[in-house]
């Protein structure tokens, strides 16, 4: 009976130490269906459009431009980053590229994903997908490990056939995320998010409080780097287990109880 109200009592204190990583384990917050979708990309980086997590962007270009939309990715989370190219009725062989940077500009591997992929002649649209690896609170400075911060996709058309310069397509991005939780976090944290141009202001501008940034993702906009995470429950929970087996190891093998002492006869 000790050993079932000590088990008892082992269940409910490991539903309540695991009710905050079930809460912590929660998806991200995404675009609502409010938000107002951009119908344009940027040319460069530094005029990469904002998209939110689950939004879907669409822009019109042509053959050979260069296509770049920006957005968030915190502590844990695992980026995915689709794309679809929809051709003009009659063209070429052509291939097309989806390219993910980091806020310092360091192009990212793809985990998995059609990240390249060919459309052959009269080929209505093309898909590409980018899976990216799960986002570190922290790494070595030599590292190429991705970071809490603005990401950035890029895409182009890398081979085609001269005919098809300048010829018109339209395309569309959606970006979707993951919460990994406690399984990537890491005995660190990084500063602040690597945001490009959260420093950046015009002459006129350095006098005022506000200042000119080239991205509006920013520390108050919910990132959680830090040294908590789910795996720290869960680091408890083990403990607290171990110590049980432990006592009931020891209420199963410690044997009869010892006998009184009873004194001689006299």
């Amino acid at each position: 009976m000790r050993i079932t109200r000590v088990l008892g009592a082992a269940l409910l204190a490991l539903g309540v130490a695991a009710g905050p990583a079930v809460a912590d384990s929660s998806p991200s917050p995404t675009a609502s269906a409010g938000d107002k979708a951009p119908t344009r990309a940027g040319s460069s980086f530094r005029t990469a459009t904002e998209i939110a997590r689950g939004q879907r962007a669409t822009a019109s270009g042509s053959t050979g431009d260069y296509l770049y939309w920006s957005f968030p990715a915190d502590t844990g989370e695992r980026p995915t980053v689709h794309a679809t190219v929809k051709l003009p009725g009659t063209h070429g062989a052509q291939t097309w590229q989806l390219d993910v940077y980091d806020g310092l500009r360091r192009r990212q591997a793809c985990q998995y994903g059609a990240q390249t992929r060919t459309a052959a002649e009269g080929t209505g649209s093309v898909e590409l997908a980018c899976v990216l690896r799960t986002v570190r609170g922290w790494a070595e400075p030599w590292a190429n490990d991705p970071l809490p911060g603005t990401y950035y996709a890029r895409l182009t058309v890398v081979d085609f056939g001269a005919a098809d310069l300048g010829r018109p397509v339209s395309t569309e991005v959606r970006v979707e995320t993951k919460d990994i939780g406690g399984a990537a976090a890491v005995d660190g944290s990084l500063g602040k998010p690597l945001v490009p141009g959260i420093a950046v202001k015009s002459g006129e501008e350095k006098g005022g409080s506000d200042a000119a940034v080239l991205s509006s993702f920013g520390a108050d906009d919910g990132w959680s780097s830090g040294r908590w995470s789910d795996r720290w429950v869960w680091t408890a929970i083990g403990g607290l287990l171990a110590a049980l087996a432990g006592i009931g190891g020891y209420a199963l093998t410690r044997g009869p109880g010892r006998p009184s002492r009873v004194p001689p006869n006299v």
